[in-house]
């Protein structure tokens, strides 16, 4: 089952991506920065449940395009996370599926991400660099650097890709490898 999170999932959540990510705390930190950050758009957060159990989570959060006629408000998908046990199910799947919904229900036009072509190609996501978008970092691959069009992108709306403080403040810029 996938449902918005809520203020009681916090703890769990802050476990599935140290978990998944084996990581000592960027990752989870990043979750809680975003979370209070102010920003434009509200971040949305889901997670996924088995047995009652958190067992993934997904965190949309609000970025900026810096396009030629202005700027536009836009969503960055990261983290992703899936406990290890529960990876290789379809789970991140469903979990963006359900986040470009929501992203596409409240009229945004472009959700970015840095992560896998192999994985995420295949879920919504095309290289952005080859849509017409600048990375924010020369750190991210350029195969890394992607993008989501959803109903209410428009043609004129590329430029450069600007992250939130919280992402540079904790360094979480251009950290993957698009083959992981």
């Amino acid at each position: 089952m996938i449902r918005q999170e809520t203020s009681d999932d916090h703890r769990d959540v802050r476990e599935v991506h140290t978990r998944a990510f084996g990581d000592s705390g960027r990752v989870p930190g990043l979750v809680e920065a975003l979370r209070v950050a102010k920003a434009s758009l509200a971040p949305m957060s889901f997670v996924a449940t088995f047995d009652d159990q958190v067992v993934g989570h997904v965190l949309l959060s609000a970025m900026r395009l810096d396009a030629p006629r202005r700027i536009v408000d836009v969503l960055s998908l990261s983290p992703l996370g899936v406990v290890p046990e529960f990876q290789c199910q379809g789970i991140g799947t469903r979990l963006i599926a359900y986040a470009l919904a929501a992203a596409d229900s409240q009229g945004v036009p472009l959700v970015f991400l840095e992560g896998s072509p192999r994985y995420y190609g295949t879920r919504g996501f095309e290289g952005a660099g080859a849509a017409g978008f600048r990375s924010p970092s020369l750190r991210i691959p350029e195969a890394a650097f992607q993008v989501a069009r959803l109903s209410a992108y428009e043609p004129w709306m590329t430029g450069t890709f600007v992250y939130s403080e919280a992402f540079w403040a904790l360094d979480c810029v251009g950290l993957r490898d698009p083959d992981a």
